[in-house]
């Protein structure tokens, strides 16, 4: 399996029957030969909707449980991983049905921010987004830094071989 390289972030809005429009930028983003053109839908970390396509979600969901250490950890794992994940569809126009049950345990309004982190999408209030942007980014321009002197130097010692 190729690695996921999912970026960006785009403005929806809920609509009246609880769909969100998934941009053709995100989705085109995904091989849906190799990673499946459904998703499973995921109470993430800090109570995030994160859209993981289908097939990578298995892998996750199968690895994670033999890897903790403890056997009511993995039980644990196992029941929330499942439980709190559903499969979703996207209709034809690229919207996704975002259940109430879900929408009010993540704490979701109408005006959402779509954002592709890596492997999956996660799904924003806008409000709580910009607060994320605004309280993290001065640390994410320290790492950027970090990280592309790391690749520079890399380089150049490569260079010098």
């Amino acid at each position: 399996m190729n690695m996921l390289l999912l970026t960006g972030e785009y403005e929806h809005t809920l609509d009246a029957k609880g769909r969100v429009f998934v941009t053709s930028k995100l989705r085109s983003q995904i091989d849906p030969d190799e990673y499946g053109k459904d998703f499973y839908i995921v109470l993430g970390s800090n109570g995030v909707l994160c859209l993981y396509p289908e097939k990578y979600f298995q892998q996750i969901a199968l690895a994670g449980a033999p890897r903790m250490a403890a056997p009511d950890e993995a039980v644990s794992f196992e029941r929330m991983s499942f439980a709190l994940a559903s499969k979703v569809e996207l209709d034809r126009q690229g919207r996704l049905q975002i259940a109430e049950k879900m929408r009010k345990r993540a704490r979701l309004g109408l005006d959402l921010t779509l954002v592709g982190v890596r492997d999956h999408i996660e799904i924003w209030n806008t409000m709580d987004w910009e607060k994320y942007l605004e309280d993290h980014l001065p640390q994410f321009q320290q790492q950027i830094t970090q990280a592309r002197q790391t690749v520079l130097q890399k380089q150049s010692n490569e260079l010098d071989y």
